[in-house]
């Protein structure tokens, strides 16, 4: 067992209204460090009061994007218990992460105990409300103070945490997607299936375009022959389609989502058939046309599901099921989210409660 130091802080914080807290803003009272170098491994593990850390100005990660990262969530259970979902899915993917940018590699035990001992220091930060939680971001860089390009030799480990009420405050209410034609957010062989800031801050651009249209995110399509339909956004993207579920298949250039791959489990295990492929978006706007496609929505952490009311190709727009929720969109909405916050019992040994 990792022997962890804990320092307390001596100045808590308030705790803000988890009704009401902004997303990613409020946190919490501590946070957890790990070091890296080739002699010593993986060492210094620690748990000390939130604050700002100190780095080299020539340190990897400000210059090269040496840096990947998870977020995953706790909650809090009717009968008090705090519980994580899917923890050890997050760690192998930081791993796969972590690979694609020559970052050292974390024991993916040792980095589960790191995870059960921050939030089980952090317990009090659990909001109870349902829909509310704990939002986990642990994060992974290079920390090398050279600007040559070249292996990594010390890195750091972290994990912080905030706060986050509902991401729904009126209601899952469907959205527009406007599909992408100019941007690429990924390509097969890049890092596409990495969870590293380049993606989201290359994802930038499009995303602020879209919204001074009146958007609420973008539809991204593939990199090499533009033409496949790839993510929503920041998220995965699937359709209830001829009554399967069907989502874009894992090429290299789509992040494997946590709560992608919870929905397909979920969904085979109600019997329904699902199916991984690829979908050119000229079958997708003519399915939305003659009805295949049923419904339509995006997955991740955070919103867990966010339904497609529509997408717009250029001068075309097309409304997916009357720009309403559909039944199995709001279906695995209720389930999953049931799971997690320990509403509905977990036949999948999806959970990990945190003493």
């Amino acid at each position: 067992m990792m022997k962890i130091d804990v320092t307390k802080t001596a100045n808590p914080k308030v705790k803000p209204d988890p009704a009401s807290v902004p997303f990613g803003v409020a946190f919490t009272d501590h946070m957890f460090q790990m070091d890296y170098s080739d002699e010593k491994g993986w060492h210094n593990p620690r748990i000390m009061p939130y604050g700002d850390i100190n780095l080299n100005p020539g340190a990897l990660v400000f210059h090269y994007g040496a840096e990947v990262f998870e977020g995953l969530k706790a909650y809090r259970t009717p009968d008090g218990q705090v519980q994580m979902f899917r923890p050890d899915a997050n760690i192998s993917r930081m791993n796969d992460s972590a690979e694609r940018l020559c970052l050292p590699k974390l024991d993916e035990e040792m980095a589960l105990e790191a995870l059960k001992a921050f939030v089980a220091v952090e317990k009090d930060w659990v909001p109870e409300p349902y829909g509310t939680s704990l939002y986990l971001r642990p994060f992974l860089f290079g920390t090398d103070p050279d600007l040559s390009l070249h292996g990594i030799h010390h890195a750091t480990f972290m994990i912080i945490a905030c706060p986050v009420g509902s991401y729904y405050k009126s209601g899952l209410q469907p959205v527009e997607l406007l599909i992408e034609m100019d941007d690429v957010r990924a390509v097969r062989g890049g890092t596409g299936y990495a969870k590293c800031g380049g993606n989201y801050a290359a994802a930038t651009r499009a995303g602020e375009k879209a919204a001074e249209k009146g958007y609420s995110q973008v539809l991204w399509v593939d990199g090499v022959e533009r033409k496949y339909v790839e993510e929503g956004g920041g998220m995965n993207v699937m359709f209830v389609w001829n009554g399967k579920l069907v989502t874009p298949e894992l090429n290299g250039s789509i992040l494997p989502g946590v709560t992608r791959r919870s929905i397909l489990a979920m969904a085979q295990s109600w019997g329904m058939e699902t199916e991984e492929r690829k979908i050119s978006v000229a079958e997708l706007m003519e399915a939305c046309k003659n009805g295949e496609v049923q419904e339509a929505f995006m997955c991740g952490t955070a919103a867990v599901v966010t339904p497609i009311g529509g997408f717009a190709y250029g001068d075309e727009k097309i409304v997916v099921n009357n720009n309403q929720i559909g039944e199995m969109t709001q279906k695995i909405y209720d389930e999953l989210t049931g799971i997690q916050w320990g509403l509905k019992e977990d036949t999948f040994g999806w959970t990990v409660k945190v003493d």
